[in-house]
């Protein structure tokens, strides 16, 4: 009986936080490096004639990916840390901004790592959400 409420405390409460945190880092590693690689793609923009509306949307795009990609990082590290705050559905809800974001990269830019690297943190936050137990109100 002690085993199997030990076994339940691990699956319910440990194993999600232990999967979103990776999942956090992973969306932290990412915003930095797509952060730090503005400058590059602002660069290869200034190579091209478009008009400056669709230039800056493009400035603009870039770094609100990076944005989103680091403050999911801060939710999930606080979901791993409060798991009182939410639901098991808006875990496995916020799963899905990097799901589609990896979608999308695969449809228009192929296979590429920045993907599989979203397509990974959407999958363990996923699977975290499925056995996410919020703590109790204390």
């Amino acid at each position: 009986m002690v085993q199997q409420e030990i076994r339940q405390t691990i699956v319910t409460k440990t194993w999600p936080r232990l999967l979103l945190l990776p999942a956090a880092l992973a969306l932290l590693f990412g915003g930095i490096m797509h952060g730090r690689a503005f400058n590059k793609a602002v660069a290869t923009l200034g190579a091209v004639d478009l008009p400056p509306f669709y230039a800056n949307s493009f400035k603009a795009l870039w770094l609100i990916d990076s944005a989103t990609l680091i403050s999911l990082a801060i939710v999930f590290t606080l979901i791993a840390a409060r798991p009182a705050t939410v639901t098991r559905w808006i875990v496995i809800l916020l799963a899905f901004i990097p799901g589609a974001t990896a979608a999308l990269i695969y449809i228009f830019v192929g296979s590429f790592f920045p993907a599989h690297l979203l397509a990974a943190a959407s999958i363990a936050t996923i699977a975290a959400g499925s056995r996410f137990s919020p703590a109790p109100p204390q």
